[in-house]
Formats: structure tokens, C-alpha cells, sequence
């Protein structure tokens, strides 16, 4: 018996070199995966069964604009897939996850694949995922001229006379969000809002103007989006894209000798009755800032990084399922 000893011995030390190489990264993105899919998993079926409070606004909604101005039927049906898992929001909860799961090598490293999965997860919270719909919601109250309350925020009129900010017209509350649509380049080199699909009958329907990223970033007015739920309902890509138009658009600013004001220096004033939620969840958000906007979490060396096309993105944490408030 005295002559194991020295195998035991060694079968202990090589277990824990063994222990020692491994990744503890990489173990904690294996047990956050199936949390954050069943988290996903049961946001679906929150919105099936009416759980999601703005969810089943945006229905009432777009039932009650379908009777007083059938002619914006199209674009109200693209609002009306929202309340479930064929909107442009929770389809892009599970495109992120299935990246994650599909293709890591996208990723700069395991810390940036389980920053991801926790945002996936928060963003999955059925409290916040309906302060996140208040946007959508609160378009279709602006199509209805005022006979449809807003949701959570304040009137149109009060936040912008509070964040001095400019008109960009009905469907604002949706610029920026790349859920909805994405900053192009024109042949001066400026970037405009371009709609996708359906959603370019905004500017058609309601004349709104052209819209600039250089005016919006400075002159932009309210919404969840831009000033809660941007570092969750976007992918660490479209984090990156959004800091480099930013930081471009400020340079072009400061070689003509003008002061440009970052679209996201600050928060703008119009959020009402917002859950406790969103408000932790955003300075949760913010610790992993500098990984996700200064520097793009998916790889730069990868091929498939560099023709990947990640259009739509979304995502945040709750221990219940809830009614948003």
C-alpha cells in the first residue's frame, strides 16, 4: 500500500494542473448558455400568454389605429409583430444567442462571449423588454394625432422643449435603433436613417424629412432605446458601428472648427414611470462600456468577422415574470 502513495500523489497534482489550465470563462459560458436560452425561451411564452404588459398595448393600439386610418395597415402590422417572437426585437435575442453558440470565433474572447450571454439574458426580462417596447408603443401613439396616450414617457412636446431638441417626426423614437433600420452612407459622405422593409412608410406616409446623423446626434429628443437600453438591445458590432460614426462625425465637427455634442454623451430627459429595472440594469450595462463601444467584442483577425452581417440586435435580467410597469 506505502508504494502508491507517489502515484496518488502525482494523479492528485497532475488533477490540479489540469484544474489550473483551465478556463473559468469558459466554464461559466457553458452553464450561462442554457440559462440565457431558457431565459429567451420563456419570454416567448410570456408573450404568447399576455404577460408582457406593452406588448398587449401595442395590440390595442394598432386594433384601434386599423379602425380610424385603415391606410397605414402596412406599417401597423409591422408594429403588431412586436407583440410576439416575429418582431424585429426578440428575432434579434435569438440571432445573438445563436452567434454565440454557432460561432464564438466571432468573438474577441470567452470574457466578451459571456458579456454577451449576460446581456442576452438581462435583455430577456419580460419587466424590461416591455419598458423596451414603450418605443414602438409610443410611435403608434404619435400616429394616432394624440388620441392614443404615450407609454412611459412623456409628451412629445415636453421632452422636447426639455432636451431642447428637434423635430424629426413621427417614428423618431425609432431612429438609431438597428432593430428598425441603420445609418447608410450617401455619396457626400454624410450617414442618413434609412428604414427597413415596411417601417421606410414613415418618411413616406408622414413626410418626415431626411434624417442626418450629424443633426440627430446632436438635436435627438427622447427615447428607451438611445438613453436605456442601447448597450442590451444592441449587438457588441453595432455597439462598435455606432461609436465609430460618432467619433467620425465629431472629428468632421473639430476639423472645421465646430462643437459636436455625442449622441450619447448624455441622457435625454422623457422617460415617466420607467421600471426599477431599466434603471439598474443601465448602470449594470455600463461596466462593460469600454469592452463594447470602445473596442468591438467580436474578433477583427476573423475573415468571417469581417463579412458577418449582424443587422438586428437586442437584449437584460428579472427574477419573475412581471408586468411591465
Amino acid at each position: 500500500m506505502a508504494g502508491m502513495q507517489p502515484l496518488k500523489l502525482m494523479i492528485l497534482l497532475l488533477t490540479l494542473l489540469l484544474f489550473a489550465c483551465t478556463d473559468p470563462i469558459k466554464e461559466q459560458i457553458t452553464q450561462q448558455i442554457p440559462l440565457t436560452e431558457q431565459r429567451i425561451e420563456l419570454l416567448a411564452k410570456a408573450l404568447a400568454n399576455g404577460q408582457v404588459r406593452n406588448a398587449n398595448l401595442i395590440s390595442q393600439y394598432g386594433e384601434r389605429l386599423l379602425q380610424s386610418k385603415p391606410s397605414y395597415k402596412p406599417l401597423i402590422d409591422e408594429f403588431l409583430k412586436d407583440t410576439g417572437t416575429k418582431g424585429p426585437m426578440f428575432v434579434a435575442l435569438v440571432d445573438r444567442l445563436n452567434t454565440v453558440k454557432t460561432q464564438p470565433q466571432m468573438f474577441e474572447n470567452s470574457q466578451a462571449i459571456y458579456d454577451e450571454l449576460l446581456n442576452l439574458y438581462q435583455a430577456a426580462d419580460p419587466v424590461l423588454y416591455s419598458d423596451a417596447l414603450s418605443d414602438p408603443l409610443n410611435v403608434l401613439a404619435d400616429m394616432s394625432d394624440g388620441t392614443l396616450p404615450r407609454v412611459n414617457a412623456m409628451s412629445k412636446a415636453q421632452s422636447m422643449a426639455a432636451n431642447k431638441a428637434q423635430d424629426f417626426g413621427t417614428g423618431e423614437q425609432l431612429i438609431g435603433n438597428p432593430s428598425y433600420g441603420s445609418w447608410t452612407s450617401g455619396s457626400n459622405g454624410m450617414s442618413f436613417w434609412a428604414w427597413y422593409g415596411m417601417y421606410s412608410m414613415m418618411g413616406d406616409v408622414f413626410g418626415s424629412r431626411r434624417t442626418s446623423y450629424s443633426d440627430w446626434g446632436r438635436g435627438r429628443n427622447y427615447s428607451y432605446y438611445n438613453d436605456y437600453g442601447r448597450k442590451r438591445y444592441s449587438s457588441p458590432d453595432q455597439l462598435r458601428k455606432q461609436t465609430d460614426l460618432d467619433t467620425r462625425t465629431k472629428k468632421s465637427f473639430q476639423s472645421r472648427g465646430q462643437k459636436y455634442t455625442s449622441a450619447y454623451s448624455k441622457n435625454r430627459t422623457g422617460a415617466s414611470s420607467i421600471s426599477s429595472q431599466s434603471k439598474s440594469a443601465q448602470t449594470s450595462a455600463n461596466r462593460f462600456a469600454s469592452k463594447t463601444t470602445n473596442k468591438s467584442a467580436y474578433a477583427k483577425s476573423s475573415k468571417s468577422a469581417k463579412n458577418a452581417s449582424f443587422r438586428n440586435s437586442k437584449s437584460t435580467t428579472s427574477r419573475s415574470f412581471r408586468r411591465g410597469k
